[in-house]
């Protein structure tokens, strides 16, 4: 049987490119920004492998600008949590149109739910959380968590790239799901990081319902896209941007903003084994970088204590490995008890 393929939407995608680019020349050519946009040309070098990233796996174009912008330029840990909105807000906004207009696979059940959730937490995290973590804390806060996730897909990358479709449970129960994790993720991680409902998101997917890396990436894609533009509009309308945010942006967003979508296409290519091991190295990379470059502020005791917190939350992600083991198995275990039951039950007229 021949099926026909599925029809696709890119010209949304092209319209979107079209749109961004004739908004962005006259933002820099009409009101005369060139200047301080070119001065910016390190962090739109970087970001090129930082919105392939972006596109490619669970983690946000701010899991590489952060670390350049507050370690490598000694920026505060503020302006790069608010350039990683700025810049995924167009990267990741791309990369999930282009995922839309392709109609890709997603997880749609627990996707809405994180969605909600997400719309919820990014508000009150910004307003009631953010403001109170200090700018030594924002930097391990990210620091540990992406070291933590990074060490896991090194440990668990061949068992995470042999999955296959996805074990929904039931739609309500993922819906659930996603609300309380995109709630508590956006509101104390995101908020503060400006990255990280992709990840705990895509956790969720992989280690608890078993979900293809091509259902799970996409899904994870989408939800930080969509909490990157809803904190750029409350921090647009509210507490506003950390100073040097603007053009740095400017300078990146043209890079992003065909990157991350370049990132989806590319590694249906390349493979997403590699490309997340890559970029796992990074994650662990920048937390050594951290610690050496504020060892001073942290001293031996702060530096064990993050070590600590590293191998907390890889205690997290394997009760939650476990925990997806044993809903699965019960699953299987229920269905072969009903096909038995059907195969047992006398035929009836």
């Amino acid at each position: 049987m021949i099926t026909k393929p599925m029809k696709t939407y890119l010209w949304i995608w092209v319209l979107w490119l079209i749109a961004f680019y004739t908004v962005w020349l006259i933002l820099v050519f009409g009101f005369d920004q060139w200047q301080q946009t070119k001065e910016s040309w390190p962090i739109a070098v970087a970001m090129t492998i930082g919105s392939y990233a972006a596109g490619a796996t669970p983690m946000g174009g701010g899991t590489v600008g952060f670390p350049v912008l507050v370690l490598l330029f000694e920026m505060p840990a503020s302006l790069g949590r608010d350039f990683s909105f700025a810049v995924q807000s167009i990267g990741m906004t791309s990369a999930g149109i282009l995922i839309l207009a392709r109609r890709q696979p997603l997880a749609w059940a627990m996707l809405q739910g994180a969605l909600l959730g997400s719309l919820i937490g990014t508000p009150l995290g910004i307003y009631f959380v953010a403001p109170f973590v200090p700018e030594l804390y924002i930097k391990l806060i990210f620091s540990v968590l992406w070291a933590s996730f990074g060490i896991l897909h090194l440990v668990r990358i061949s068992e995470i790239s042999k999955l296959e479709g996805m074990t929904e449970f039931d739609e309500r129960w993922d819906f659930k799901i996603g609300l309380v994790l995109g709630l508590f993720a956006t509101m104390s991680i995101a908020s503060v990081t400006g990255v990280g409902i992709d990840m705990v998101l895509y956790c969720a997917l992989v280690l608890l319902c078993r979900a293809d890396l091509k259902i799970a990436i996409p899904s994870s894609v989408i939800v930080m896209a969509f909490t990157s533009l809803v904190g750029v509009f409350v921090k647009f309308l509210g507490p506003g941007f950390a100073p040097g945010v603007y053009h740095n942006w400017l300078a990146a967003a043209p890079i992003v903003i065909l990157g991350a979508p370049l990132g989806v296409l590319v590694v249906n290519v390349i493979g997403r084994k590699s490309t997340l091991i890559f970029v796992a190295c990074l994650c662990i990379v920048q937390y050594i970088w951290t610690c050496i470059s504020e060892f001073n502020a942290l001293k031996i005791h702060g530096i064990v204590v993050s070590l600590i917190s590293v191998f907390v939350i890889l205690g997290l992600f394997e009760l939650l490995r476990l925990w997806g083991a044993r809903l699965v198995d019960e699953r299987i275990y229920r269905k072969k008890l009903t096909m038995v039951n059907r195969t047992a039950s006398p035929l009836t007229d």
